[in-house]
C-alpha cells in the first residue's frame, strides 16, 4: 500500500506555482476576460469569418488608439463608440495588449 503523505505537498505545490503563473500573466487573464465580450460580434479569439473586422494580432498600439478614438468620439462608430465608453484606459490597454498576441 502506497503512502498518501506526498499527496499533500504536491498540491501545495502546484498551488504555488498556479499562483505564481496567473501573478506573471495577471494582464493577460484580466485582457482576456474583457475582450471575451468582443467576440461575439467579431468572432472566436476575434478571428472574424464576416463584415466586421477580425481584430486579433493587430499591433497593441493600433488598437489602443482605435478603441480611445472610439470611446472619445473621435472616430465613427455605430455600436464600438457605446462599448469603449465602459473602459478605462488600463482596461483598453489590457484588451489590447491580450488581442495582440492572438495569432
Amino acid at each position: 500500500m502506497h503512502s498518501r503523505a506526498y499527496l499533500f505537498p504536491l498540491a501545495a505545490l502546484s498551488l504555488v506555482c498556479t499562483a505564481t503563473a496567473a501573478q506573471e500573466t495577471g494582464e493577460i487573464l484580466r485582457g482576456e476576460i474583457l475582450a471575451s465580450t468582443c467576440f461575439s460580434c467579431h468572432g472566436t479569439d476575434g478571428k472574424s469569418a464576416g463584415s466586421i473586422p477580425a481584430i486579433n494580432g493587430i499591433p497593441a498600439d493600433s488598437l489602443r488608439r482605435s478603441l480611445h478614438e472610439f470611446r472619445d468620439g473621435r472616430r465613427p462608430a455605430t455600436v464600438m463608440d457605446r462599448h469603449a465608453k465602459a473602459y478605462s484606459d488600463e482596461e483598453i490597454a489590457s484588451i489590447a495588449d491580450y488581442l495582440s498576441r492572438i495569432k
